[in-house]
């Protein structure tokens, strides 16, 4: 009985790490998008008629929820190539999302016995 509550909480918690990891390669790849259409925008060949400051950041923000748009879409597929470098990795998943992993364990801290002081 206890195994399978610990079963089903282990369950609960991947689905769970899968569920922000793909988020965060979502937001991932819509942060790339806003930086590539920026740049796009900067590389203009003559000057704006009728460009001003409040023209800017109306196309800011317009490049912003385009970016957010074509990231929802799924259309450049960044963020299906991260989570498939992710599920080959579970490490980096665990690394990326922040969380543990039962798998990974640590180093004993280093006792004064242990470290060893190098001739100058």
């Amino acid at each position: 009985m206890i195994g399978s509550v610990s079963t089903a909480t282990n369950g609960v918690a991947l689905t769970a790490q899968k569920d922000g990891l793909a988020k965060a390669a979502k937001q991932f790849e819509a942060v790339f998008l806003r930086q590539m259409i920026g740049s796009m925008r900067q590389a203009t060949l003559a000057d704006d008629v009728f460009g001003s400051s409040a023209s800017e950041q109306f196309r800011d923000m317009q490049d912003g929820r385009l970016a957010d748009n074509m990231a929802d879409s799924g259309g450049f597929g960044i963020a299906q190539m991260l989570l498939k470098q992710f599920e080959t990795n579970p490490a980096a998943a665990a690394a990326a999302t922040g969380t543990a992993t039962t798998a990974t364990t640590t180093a004993p801290a280093p006792t004064p016995a242990t470290i060893t002081e190098r001739p100058a």
